[in-house]
């Protein structure tokens, strides 16, 4: 490549409000490196990165311990394999503050809203602990179905990626990196926007934790089977990274032609504090069941794969 790594990602500034290069200026660079065009690829590759935005950054709302380190390893695996991927998909998790999720939707018995990581059952609803402040039916049916179909309880998390802010918004170096590669591949970069449903909690990319019409990203995961290689990275692995998986894996279940060709690149992806080892015996059920890749980005590339 014509252009340094460190002419597209400053290391020094994962994480931060402010990114000191210049996004136009880069993308003139990208403009004058030599790649096949992304519709020659024979081997096609999609790089899928779920919600690696300032929100989920360390220092963000939501912080993910270790994030800034996978940032950098993932941006440095997208530059030494980057006239190899076809196309970059990102998920952008999208909120407003009125959602079940946030502390605004709930007010205990002395009228205070709940502490974010607080963990809210169908028992404390019974016994009236929290009360939802808006559409109490729907919100107790919620709450209800998590518990029955045996997914992790509602937990209030802090306000986060709220649309329009800073938070909201793609990490900058990762930004800075994916773009790149849409100009220098003439691939369009496909964003995901998810989230958005007042009554759900959405980890995963493809559906809703509970939906009464069962809506799912049926599009996307028919686009999964034109590619030769699926790679994914992200954040939070405990979650968003873990969710989407499953519900991957769960449509394509029985065709093994497909999940084989998962790569996940376990360094560029960390845990919410609290629930690595049900998310490392989970991802282990992955490699074992579905034959998943569990890769590292220092030893995998798409050359050799």
């Amino acid at each position: 490549m014509k252009t340094k790594f460190e002419e597209i990602v400053d290391v020094r500034s994962i994480g931060s409000t402010e990114n000191p290069i210049v996004m136009n200026e880069l993308l003139v660079k990208a403009n004058t490196e030599q790649f096949t065009p992304s519709v020659e690829d024979k081997d096609r590759v999609l790089l899928l990165i779920i919600d690696m935005q300032k929100d989920f950054m360390e220092n963000g709302a939501l912080g993910v311990p270790n994030s800034h380190g996978d940032v950098e390893r993932l941006t440095k695996w997208i530059y030494d394999n980057m006239e190899r991927i076809t196309t970059v998909t990102v998920s952008i998790d999208t909120h407003n503050p009125f959602q079940i999720f946030h502390p605004s939707w709930w007010v205990g018995a002395d009228g205070k809203n709940p502490d974010p990581f607080t963990a809210i059952t169908k028992q404390d609803l019974d016994l009236g602990r929290w009360k939802p402040v808006l559409n109490p039916i729907k919100s107790r049916e919620y709450v209800e179905h998590l518990e029955k179909d045996g997914k992790k309880v509602l937990v209030i998390w802090t306000y986060h990626c709220l649309q329009g802010t800073s938070g909201h918004s793609l990490e900058n170096q990762v930004a800075n990196m994916v773009y790149f590669h849409s100009v220098a591949k003439r691939s369009i970069a496909i964003r995901m926007v998810k989230g958005q449903d007042p009554m759900s909690e959405m980890y995963g990319i493809l559906k809703a934790e509970y939906d009464p019409k069962n809506r799912i990203n049926i599009d996307f995961l028919n686009k999964l089977e034109e590619y030769d290689k699926i790679v994914i990275a992200g954040e939070a692995k405990s979650h968003c990274v873990l969710e989407s998986v499953k519900q991957i894996l769960e449509h394509y279940k029985n065709k093994p032609e497909v999940t084989e060709k998962i790569y996940i690149l376990e360094d560029a992806m960390s845990n919410i504090q609290g629930f690595e080892d049900a998310t490392e015996k989970e991802f282990e059920g992955f490699k074992s069941d579905y034959k998943v890749n569990i890769v590292k980005t220092t030893e995998f590339t798409l050359e050799d794969a």
